[in-house]
């Protein structure tokens, strides 16, 4: 599945040198827009739609290599900067814990009603926390934090305030920092958002996939409205300064009614953020996926419509299209990153922080610590061996030479911004954008006469009708996907 072949600087010659860049100071006429607004063009998704990477990271983790391991990893920790330059930290802790298994789901997972196996995980999350810790050249502050899963709901109250208690001994939490975990309503109660309330914990994100009996009968994840309403009242009432839920399309038995139904129900709970993802159905790599009955999934057709209907019906709610698959209050910090240029992409999906190094821990989580990418072993009984030898539990990871840094920067400006100015790439990297990317601008020409982009001298502008295939738009600049390996492995971009 893994592409093994050569990466880093050996791959390919680089060429960045300072060349007509700009004349005097570099000044962008280009404007943030105060909304995104989105087209939606039944034709040209049709055309374009294919497969391709979510762009979480560039290079995507497809590209990270088994040689890169614990010793490349902890100096990677060691030479995170210091003193003026020392910039606050994110935490990722990947809790794999279900109880019971819902048919969608494509999450490394383990679905057990053993409670005590989140008891020994914890036993080598801790021991991971002091690994890293340890790597590290300083104490380190913490801007954000995020428990993700599986279900990090998972733990017990006990073991929340275990965990909690193991961050702050090696690291500073900051005041008015990002600190959110992903809640499966179900498995939460009210006092236990009220403990993670006092724990720190801001921002919640709230499963929910569809409110409708029949789909959820056949996802096999049965959840009321009244219960996930009490769970989000009840952080609320505790000040998480922040609420987003997730909503999936293209589940069986959906239809254009019932999918309109529960967007209408959730605009009443009327939370911060909303996302809205494409279920990919391959049953081929994801186990539980076989339960589900394909004959029940929604045609092509029907799955734009519900798309084209749920995005109108957001929109017009007054929430701001902010990327690929996420709407935001306009107030939301989400949007306000975006109109500053501050728009972030990792692992979580956006982020309102880009100069973050993101630390992660737990079985399969993957780190950005400047220019590496490091991704944990993905079984519980290779994390527990690794950990328990006193080592990172690192099982794979890449080095990114210039041409990746520099594509980094390109993908992350158009996946966030809508747009990217060339005299000011030029500047950060010392070379002419025009010049360097001739080929890529070349490809683009095809986008821009279908409309989803504009492109002058001064830089590129994605359009409304190319919103919805940005991911199209970033994919001419991934160098690996046009030179050494199909895109078959991946998603549906709509």
């Amino acid at each position: 599945m893994f592409d093994a072949g050569q990466c880093g600087a050996s791959r390919l010659p680089i060429n960045l040198h300072p060349i007509l860049i700009c004349r005097g100071a570099c000044v962008s006429h280009l404007h943030h827009s105060t909304t995104q607004s989105v087209d939606f063009d039944r034709e040209l998704i049709a055309r374009y739609d294919g497969k391709g990477p979510r762009y979480t990271s560039y290079p995507t983790a497809d590209r990270f290599v088994p040689g890169f391991g614990a010793t490349d990893h902890a100096h990677a920790l060691s030479s995170v900067a210091q003193g003026d330059a020392a910039k606050p930290l994110s935490l990722y802790f990947h809790i794999p814990f279900c109880d019971t298994v819902c048919y969608y789901c494509a999450c490394n997972k383990v679905i057990t009603k053993d409670r005590a196996q989140a008891d020994r995980y914890l036993d080598r999350l801790v021991r991971e926390i002091h690994l890293q810790a340890d790597s590290l050249p300083f104490r380190a502050q913490v801007w954000q934090l995020h428990l993700g899963g599986g279900t990090p709901t998972f733990l017990s109250d006990d073991q929340f305030v275990r965990l909690m208690d193991a961050v702050a001994s090696r690291f500073d939490l900051l005041d008015g920092g990002e600190f959110s975990i992903e809640v499966d309503p179900r498995k939460v109660s009210e006092e236990t958002v009220l403990l993670l309330a006092g724990l720190g914990f801001n921002r919640m994100s709230v499963g929910i996939q569809d409110f409708s009996a029949e789909v959820q009968k056949a996802v096999n994840r049965v959840q009321s409205e009244a219960e996930t309403r009490r769970v989000i009242d009840a952080a609320r009432s505790s000040n998480f300064r922040s609420i987003s839920v997730d909503l999936i399309y293209g589940l069986p038995r959906q239809s254009v009614e019932s999918v309109r139904e529960t967007i209408g129900q959730v605009l009443r709970i009327r939370p911060d953020r909303i996302a809205l993802y494409n279920y990919a159905h391959l049953p081929e790599r994801f186990m539980p996926q076989r339960r589900i009955n394909a004959a029940e999934l929604p045609a092509s057709e029907a799955k734009l419509d519900i798309l084209q209907n749920s995005i109108e019906q957001i929109v017009d709610a007054g929430y701001v299209f902010i990327g690929m698959d996420h709407f935001a209050l306009p107030d939301d910090e989400l949007a306000e990153a975006q109109r500053r240029g501050e728009l972030h992409r990792n692992f979580q999906g956006y982020s309102t922080h880009a100069d973050c190094d993101l630390l992660a821990l737990g079985v399969s989580a993957i780190s950005k610590v400047g220019t590496v990418y490091c991704q944990n072993v993905k079984t519980l009984e290779d994390y527990y061996a690794k950990i328990d030898s006193g080592q990172l539990a690192t099982d794979r990871g890449i080095a990114l030479n210039q041409d990746d840094e520099l594509r980094r920067s390109v993908i992350q400006k158009l996946m966030c911004q809508f747009e990217l100015d060339f005299c000011r790439i030029g500047m950060e990297f010392s070379l002419n954008f025009r010049e360097y990317f001739a080929l890529e601008l070349a490809l683009l020409e095809q986008h821009a006469r279908d409309g989803l982009v504009a492109i002058d001298e001064e830089g590129i502008r994605v359009l409304p009708k190319g919103r919805l295939l940005i991911r199209s738009v970033a994919m001419v600049f991934d160098r690996y996907l046009r030179e050494q390996a199909p895109v078959g492995r991946f998603s549906r971009l709509i």
